[in-house]
């Protein structure tokens, strides 16, 4: 079934509320793509502040920046950035015992069965290191190494200002013909026919119309939920955390090349360097947690003197209903939160606006594009919440109430499967379309302490003595790998000096 013969209109104008990251990525990429056609404005007012403590990346972004034509070093440079090439995961699996997910390959595998396999095997006659010992990203982390290099290079992420970066885009966007409309939107008109939005009125009086509407005004959810009423699923009661505290210290080291996730009493705390300043942060619960004691429980587990003053952020995980509803499309917190555990906030926005760009309705939205639309988002962002639940749910932590709650609660049918499937079988498969591939699930499975029963029987076709030197193999030209590699900070000083340093900012 068709929408209404005006809904089936020529689209051109293409209105966004919000700035942010989720904005001007938005505005950045239609005004790269589609901007010969379409009339790209964004609406955002200085008075209201973004959410702006998403400060790492995945290596998905690189894709991004590769097909709207964004330098990299321009790029890590103007949002002082520094290279990511995982997670640490500390305290997680339980108290003092800590593991590295990494954007890396473990180990080499064979078409029947993952190296996995082969570890566990090994490790049962006694000669294995640890899994990820066999993962040039992992180990580079580890000895604070790091390069890109144009063969056989490591995957890699960022560590970026947000503000800077929303900045960055802005300037991109303005070059690619968006515009930026200054003002705060009190209201939001609905044609009375079809219940589409027809247009947005600001503070002043103005009136901007559009025939597509773009929801980035964050948790407020402004249009898709305030004005259109789609609805919301709740995830609380697999990821109980509702609460962040955030805030910036002063560098007092040069900066490693990972994330630091540092699992606490009642949720856990990020560390993540830039090149002039480190950003920290606690998610946590607030039936454990209240935020006084979450505050004080931050600051003092902080390196360096605070650059500002710590804020407080609420939130409930979940999904909307429809990220695409009637001629609106939520991108970013308006679509909903999945907490910033591995990363994954920019990524959604990502591939939204990537997904409406493939998908775009030029000669009128149809239902047929928004349930596609929908039911893509959906898919994705489930596999992400189950990975997220796996880091919860999978522990020997039992020394808090939190960690308690979390190792007993109910999982969803679909993490069930993959945990079952991977404890008695050593299988990992990935869904079509997901995020998260075999490497990252088994990394994390293994490190917060889920061993297969078994290994795949093809793996005793090497005889002992094979399987040694297989191994010793892969550690060897593992650690070759990364021995050439300069120091993080080396690379960083040549290849993208932060644009803070060269001003004098920092």
């Amino acid at each position: 079934m068709s929408l209404n013969s005006k809904e089936m209109s020529k689209i051109h104008n293409i209105v966004i509320v919000g700035g942010g990251t989720a904005g001007w990525m938005s505005a950045a990429t239609l005004s790269k793509t589609l901007g010969k056609t379409l009339n790209v404005r964004l609406i955002e007012s200085d008075d209201i502040p973004t959410v702006g403590v998403g400060e790492a990346t995945i290596p998905t972004l690189m894709s991004l920046h590769q097909l709207i034509g964004i330098n990299e070093q321009e790029f890590v440079s103007a949002v002082n950035g520094t290279f990511k090439l995982g997670i640490s995961f500390e305290s997680w699996k339980d108290r003092e015992e800590d593991y590295i997910h990494s954007f890396g390959d473990t180990g080499k595998d064979c078409w029947a069965a993952g190296f996995q396999h082969f570890w566990l095997r090994a490790k049962q006659l006694g000669f294995a290191k640890d899994f990820g010992q066999y993962c040039a990203e992992l180990v580079a982390a580890e000895n604070n190494r790091f390069a890109i290099t144009p063969k056989h290079g490591l995957n890699y992420a960022y560590h970026i200002d947000a503000g800077l970066y929303a900045k960055f885009l802005r300037g991109f966007s303005e070059q690619h013909g968006a515009t930026r409309i200054e003002g705060k939107v009190v209201d939001v008109n609905l044609d009375q026919h079809s219940g589409n939005i027809e247009s947005v009125t600001l503070a002043n009086g103005e009136t901007v119309e559009g025939d597509l509407f773009i929801d980035c005004s964050g948790f407020r959810g402004l249009l898709i939920e305030q004005a259109l009423h789609t609805g919301y699923d709740d995830w609380s009661h697999w990821l109980p955390c509702n609460s962040a505290v955030a805030v910036q210290t002063e560098s007092l080291e040069a900066p490693i090349p990972y994330t630091r996730s540092i699992a606490r009493d009642a949720g856990w705390q990020w560390r993540i360097p830039l090149q002039t300043r480190v950003g920290n942060g606690l998610v946590y619960c607030d039936r454990y947690l209240d935020d006084d004691a979450a505050v004080s429980a931050l600051l003092s587990n902080i390196e360096g003197a605070p650059l500002n003053d710590p804020r407080v952020i609420k939130f409930t995980t979940g999904t909307r209903r429809k990220h695409w509803n009637k001629n609106c499309i939520a991108i970013g917190l308006s679509s909903g939160f999945i907490e910033p555990l591995e990363s994954t906030s920019i990524h959604l926005i990502q591939r939204a606006i990537t997904r409406l760009v493939q998908m775009f309705p030029h000669h009128g939205i149809v239902d047929a594009d928004i349930n596609e639309f929908n039911q893509q988002m959906s898919s994705e962002i489930e596999n992400i919440r189950d990975f997220i639940v796996l880091h919860y749910h999978v522990t020997d932590r039992r020394d808090t109430e939190f960690w308690r709650f979390c190792a007993n609660m109910d999982v969803p049918d679909s993490l069930r499967h993959r945990l079952d499937l991977f404890r008695e079988t050593g299988r990992v498969f990935k869904v079509p379309t997901e995020l998260f591939g075999e490497n990252s699930w088994m990394q994390v499975m293994i490190g917060q302490g889920l061993e297969p029963r078994d290994y795949h029987p093809i793996v005793n076709m090497m005889d002992e003595s094979e399987l040694k030197s297989f191994m010793q193999t892969i550690d060897k030209n593992t650690q070759h790998m990364v021995n050439q590699l300069p120091s993080h900070n080396d690379f960083i000083k040549h290849y993208c000096p932060s644009m803070l340093l060269k001003q004098g900012v920092a």
